[in-house]
């Protein structure tokens, strides 16, 4: 991965180009990733911090993910202490980096996901996070709330990452798809003439980490090597993979409060109950390559790139590779690392609202129109 060296002369950077930091804690809850980036250097990432969950915290809002119900007290509680996690990464990253917050222009932070609702009468999308606390304990201007502009015109506020992706990765004589495997599984279709097309796949690591974890009390599968040890059970994969989800057209959208462990209990819980549980684990495995490999398959693409956490599950990806017939890499080829796009993206976009340009696609989304995304807190 590339980065750029600032010059210090006289205690001050001779490079005042406008920084931005993202903050990212994807689906699988597994860490919180962010990064600094120079947009006015061809998007050099100068650094990156990385903190885990605790354990008490994942656990929490894990709970309020798969079961949405709890006293307002609490969902307080979890919203500032998630902050105090986010100000933790920030602080990080600034004493790596070397760099002050007054430096920093702004701060885009995606936020925890507990709860989308992007079908209905009432859409909207709940983000644990606290923009406000956030910028007031950084000193630091903060972007957060990404989705509900882009839902109050009509769309899915998801996925939020592809016009990001035409940015970087875009190529104006081949067509290329971004696939995001973090919790859920996301694409981006980038053709080399035309509209950009991306919506949610399904699950991604989810549903293989919420399975070790009951298991084994593991937080994933390293390598896939768990599943490794099992078989897949045909029938249940035929089960999952008849879920409704998957015949819906784009634009689409989903997360962990669709699909979690109750799911897969009211999917199949009685036929699992004879089924090993490494045998499960394999299946769950098998059910993520094959969505994942059904999309890829379904575009006219010419080189695909993998970022997110499940690009580093070797079985997982031998597995897609098995299923498709494109040249399959990491977006590392394409200059940025796959565990740091999503906290780039989130930059990005924060840079984009205060610049007040759109930050969403319509042709994503299905939104009656690209919009700015993201509200501001001003340090």
């Amino acid at each position: 991965m590339k980065r750029i060296k600032l010059q210090i002369k006289n205690g001050k950077l001779s490079n005042m180009n406008k920084l931005y930091i993202g903050i990212m804690s994807g689906t699988s809850m597994d860490a919180i990733d962010a990064v600094v980036i120079d947009f006015d250097n061809n998007s050099k990432i100068i650094g990156e911090a990385t903190i885990i969950f605790p354990k008490k915290i994942h656990q929490e809002i894990t709970t309020l993910i798969s079961q949405p119900q709890t006293s307002l007290a609490h969902l307080g509680y979890l919203n500032i202490a998630l902050t105090e996690l986010y100000i933790q990464v920030v602080k990080k990253l600034l004493l790596k980096t070397n760099l002050k917050a007054s430096q920093i222009s702004a701060i885009g932070c995606h936020g925890q996901t507990v709860l989308h609702q992007p079908d209905g009468n009432y859409r909207f999308s709940t983000q644990l996070g606290s923009g406000s606390y956030l910028a007031e304990k950084t000193n630091i201007t903060t972007v957060t709330d990404f989705r509900n502009r882009d839902m109050a015109a009509g769309g899915q506020g998801a996925p939020l990452v592809p016009a990001f992706h035409s940015k970087l990765f875009k190529d104006s004589t081949k067509n290329r798809l971004i696939i995001n495997i973090g919790g859920i599984a996301n694409c981006t279709w980038l053709p080399s003439n035309g509209d950009i097309i991306g919506f949610d796949i399904g699950p991604g690591n989810t549903l293989m980490d919420c399975w070790i974890k009951k298991c084994c009390d593991k937080s994933y599968d390293k390598d896939g090597n768990w599943s490794a040890t099992g078989n897949i059970s045909s029938s249940l994969l035929d089960i999952l993979l008849a879920d409704p989800y998957f015949q819906k057209t784009q634009p689409k959208s989903t997360g962990r409060e669709y699909f979690n462990l109750n799911w897969l209990k009211n999917s199949a819980g009685e036929l699992m109950s004879s089924i090993n549980k490494e045998d499960i684990q394999a299946t769950l495995l098998e059910f993520t390559a094959c969505t994942i490999a059904s999309t890829i398959n379904q575009f006219n693409t010419q080189e695909t790139y993998f970022c997110g956490g499940g690009f580093h599950n070797i079985k997982l990806i031998s597995r897609i590779n098995d299923l498709t017939a494109t040249s399959n890499s990491s977006t590392d080829v394409l200059g940025l690392d796959p565990d740091l796009v999503e906290a780039a993206a989130f930059a990005w976009l924060a840079k984009r609202c205060l610049e007040k340009k759109d930050g969403t696609l319509a042709s994503v989304t299905g939104a009656d129109h690209s919009s700015i995304a993201g509200a501001i807190y001003t340090a």
